[in-house]
């Protein structure tokens, strides 16, 4: 509650893209990021991806699977991805967060954790991929031109846990929009949808997002939803009017306790 509180206190009036991009970087800077650091990687995309290899395989092609993780903080899903195979990009806004997250993975690498792997506990067949950690905002358009000019790939895989919840609800539909641009045409995004327990009149960060997901990407609403206007259910229809398809949606077997076990995965594709 206390942790919450705080977050509600610093971005009060923060509204416009700038401000909120300024509130995670003083926290950055005044080393505050035990507002939202949970130690160790997803527990619940571990298992994922280690229970998928033919699904990942098949993203690629010929190429090694590229991913992406906005609002990538310390990089703990940075590394893991990277120690599973894949050639990672993580964002942030913040130097200071840049600078420890490459450091992490860094050291995560050379010497991993076993909190980054499940049942698997190795790296795969074709080794560990790159990190790349870039300091940049995920809406300006000039980190992503210059990362398409240099591997001519989009990407194959994205991750969003905390980044959605953490931005203001008028950014929702252009975060929408961004992954839209940033996927292959055959790749994933994949959402670990929290925080689910909190009522949608509540503030934020974190924003409840119940339903937001299913509105903004299903059917190509503003993300402001108000409990009627979309259909989250695991039996709703898998696609709508929107620009992408959810081929599933199920609650994982582990997650951070900070969910409070309502924590869902869903899964997404590009029409």
């Amino acid at each position: 509650m206390a942790t919450q509180q705080r977050l509600l206190s610093h971005f009060a009036d923060r509204n416009g893209s700038e401000r909120q991009n300024s509130g995670w970087a003083e926290l950055w800077d005044t080393d505050q990021s035990d507002l939202w650091d949970r130690g160790t990687p997803s527990a619940a995309l571990i298992d994922w991806v280690e229970s998928h290899p033919d699904q990942l395989q098949s993203l690629s092609g010929l190429h090694r699977p590229r991913a992406l993780v906005p609002g990538c903080g310390k990089g703990y899903d940075v590394a893991m991805l990277a120690l599973h195979g894949f050639d990672v990009v993580g964002l942030e806004l913040s130097p200071r967060g840049a600078q420890v997250a490459t450091s992490y993975a860094e050291a995560e690498l050379a010497e991993p954790h076993d909190y980054n792997f499940g049942e698997q506990n190795d790296t795969p067949d074709g080794g560990i991929g790159s990190v790349n950690i870039i300091t940049a905002d995920f809406f300006d358009k000039s980190w992503s031109q210059n990362e398409a000019e240099s591997s001519g790939q989009k990407f194959d895989l994205i991750y969003d846990y905390t980044f959605l919840c953490a931005l203001h609800p008028d950014m929702r539909q252009s975060w929408a929009q961004r992954m839209l641009e940033l996927l292959s045409p055959s790749g994933i995004l994949i959402c670990l949808e929290f925080p689910l327990f909190k009522e949608l009149h509540e503030l934020g960060p974190p924003w409840p997002l119940q339903g937001v997901y299913w509105n903004l990407l299903a059917q190509g609403g503003d993300g402001k939803v108000d409990g009627h206007n979309g259909d989250i259910s695991d039996d709703a229809p898998v696609s709508a009017i929107g620009p992408f398809v959810r081929t599933s949606r199920f609650k994982p077997e582990r997650s951070y306790p900070n969910g409070k076990g309502t924590d869902m995965v869903s899964i997404w594709r590009r029409k």
